[in-house]
């Protein structure tokens, strides 16, 4: 109850000297974190609720086996002080390791804002048995915005977790090793920096950056001028999940280019082997073009069944289509992530977070 008290005071604070709705999370302290979430539910339970920010300070907010923790208002704000210094952390019992149980927030509402802190799952992946899904973001909500949002995990690190959802990611950082980006709906990835991790502690094996499972959108995962940073393992850019699986690479910078493996994309299939893999105009670390002229690949199932033969080397044509106006139509998410970040600005500065 007096975190409650705290908060209930802190929020007429706020709206009374700035006339923004403001809920601060004491430093460092994981148990206040979950107070200020569950408030901000139950203040922003309706879809039509006015902006509310939740500010976080630097500090290691350590929720333990905590799993799930939802968030479930709208218009929500989280911001963290520093996304190298905001810290929140759990780590999953390894026996109940799975993709829709492990996540450190499984956001719930519509249009909530995340910016400047890190998510980090610690699962002990490397003793989880043949797999170790363990989710920093499991996203079944509607019109995300992520802005440098750091996530550290191994397998299925983000997971959009909503057949319809349209979700917008800039700056963000997204660490893994197999199927760390996956799930459903048309996600928007501008300026991301994508870490493959080692795939076994001593660096052999395979990674696999994306498994989408497009189902119900048009236009699926879009990687626009992204970078992929690799240090050990040889990796894919993805595999179809199932369904419809769309995913394309638009201007893609790789630092380590020969790490790619040669079909580029995953030749074996996950639940199904059709898809629409491509990409177009990739780059290497000097920003000099080096994307084949053709990459033509023979996709089937684990059985080496049902085989698909795509070309996915894009035409000129059919990178021009993929805008954000095309993909998102009145939803504005590059213009609506401006407006939030510099209300966040003002906020973190009123509240010295800065």
């Amino acid at each position: 109850m007096k975190y409650l008290s705290l908060i209930a005071c802190l929020l007429l604070t706020s709206l009374a000297a700035a006339g923004q709705r403001v809920l601060v999370v004491e430093k460092g302290n994981a148990e206040s974190l979950l107070d200020v979430i569950g408030e901000a539910n139950r203040l922003n339970a309706a879809k039509d609720a006015e902006r509310l920010f939740i500010l976080i300070p630097d500090g290691y907010y350590d929720l333990g086996e905590t799993v799930l923790t939802r968030l479930s208002g709208h218009n929500v704000a989280v911001v963290g002080q520093s996304m190298e210094g905001t810290i929140i952390r759990n780590a999953p019992d390894k026996k109940t390791e799975g993709i829709s149980r492990t996540a450190i927030l499984q956001n719930r509402g519509e249009n909530n804002y995340f910016e400047e802190l890190t998510l980090r799952n610690d699962l002990d992946y490397y003793h989880a048995g043949e797999d170790g899904r363990a989710v920093c973001l499991q996203d079944k909500g509607q019109r995300t915005i992520c802005n440098r949002v750091r996530m550290l995990s191994f397998q299925d690190t983000y997971y959009s977790d909503n057949d319809t959802c349209q979700h917008y990611m800039q700056d963000t950082e997204i660490h893994g090793t197999i199927d760390f980006i996956c799930g459903a709906g048309d996600v928007w990835f501008e300026r991301c920096l994508i870490v493959t991790e080692k795939r076994h502690p001593d660096g052999s094996g395979r990674n696999i950056i994306m498994a989408p499972r497009t189902s119900k959108t048009p236009w699926g995962y879009v990687f626009n001028r992204c970078t992929i940073k690799n240090d050990e393992s040889v990796y894919h850019y993805g595999r179809a999940w199932h369904t419809n699986p769309r995913c394309v690479w638009l201007y893609t910078t790789l630092l380590t280019p020969e790490k790619l493996l040669p079909t580029r994309f995953d030749p074996e299939g996950m639940k199904i082997s059709s898809n629409y893999f491509k990409e177009y105009g990739t780059m290497d670390a000097e920003g000099r073009d080096i994307t084949p002229k053709s990459n033509v690949v023979t996709f089937t199932l684990r059985d080496h069944t049902q085989p698909y033969v795509a070309e996915t080397i894009m035409q000129p044509d059919e990178a021009r289509r993929y805008t954000l106006k095309a993909v998102f139509g009145d939803w504005k998410p590059a213009a609506k992530l401006k407006k939030l970040q510099r209300q966040s600005r003002r906020l973190r500065k009123q509240y010295k977070l800065n």
